[in-house]
């Protein structure tokens, strides 16, 4: 898991809301799609309020357990509903609080030197290694799967997937040449120089992918909130916009 601070290793597995030399800390669990974008809006909210954000990568299924089980986090921007229907469920979310906030596109990637070549979802059967995020339960690697259900090619490709922790693992299997293609976010594939963009799933034939986010009102201070409401802001909206996410409307 990605991480901007070791947070079990903080003393008292951190003191939510505490004060540090008079800031607040806000701990924050994010899809890793969403480690650039919200690493640099991060930035701008510290340097404007003096808080201190703490957060915590990875892939959005992994935090919602961890928040069930305890996990100290007082904002969680999931990669997609499920999850967060889990924590509201479970009372740990509020539906008032919940704004679905962006939308990604599915690409498929390969190696940059790689000579394959690949302009639909039935040239998957070309690729030998197909890296995904965890397709039973990682959202990427869900949204995956579902756009290969829907083409009729799951069955015929599943023994070839190589399923990762999160989708920058994915990416990563990709960029290292450990599987020959593989799922990912448009956000997550231009990152990397490591690997091209073979095609863009068509819009129509992918599932809607949505990133919903909440404040945990349970652990929520102020800080905690303006910070969730500020990923609405302009200027986050922009840092959205930049790399490449979809700013869905105010509800």
């Amino acid at each position: 898991m990605r991480r901007r601070a070791l947070l079990a290793t903080l003393p008292g597995v951190l003191a939510l809301g505490r004060r540090v030399h008079g800031a607040e800390e806000v701990v924050v669990f994010a899809a890793a799609s969403l480690t650039d974008a919200l690493s640099e809006i991060g930035k701008g909210f510290e340097r404007r309020t003096g808080s201190r954000l703490l957060f915590s990568f990875g892939a959005s299924s992994t935090l919602a357990r961890q928040i069930q089980a305890g996990a100290p986090a007082q904002g969680f921007v999931s990669a997609a509903r499920t999850q967060m229907d889990l924590l509201e469920q479970a009372g740990l979310v509020r539906a008032a609080d919940r704004v679905d906030l962006l939308s990604n596109r599915l690409v498929v990637v390969v190696p940059a030197a790689s000579p394959l070549a690949l302009a639909s979802a039935a040239d998957l059967r070309n690729a030998r290694r197909i890296a995904l995020a965890d397709p039973v339960a990682v959202p990427a690697g869900v949204y995956a799967r579902q756009w290969l259900e829907k083409a009729g090619l799951w069955a015929t490709l599943r023994e070839g997937v190589v399923p990762t922790l999160d989708v920058r693992a994915a990416l990563a299997a990709v960029a290292s040449e450990a599987a020959a293609a593989g799922v990912v976010y448009r956000t997550d594939a231009a990152i990397s120089t490591r690997v091209r963009v073979a095609f863009e799933v068509p819009e129509g034939e992918a599932p809607r992918i949505v990133y919903p986010v909440a404040v945990l009102p349970r652990t929520a201070g102020a800080a905690a909130r303006a910070f969730v409401a500020s990923l609405r802001s302009a200027e986050a909206r922009a840092v959205f916009g930049r790399l490449g996410f979809v700013v869905l409307p105010e509800p």
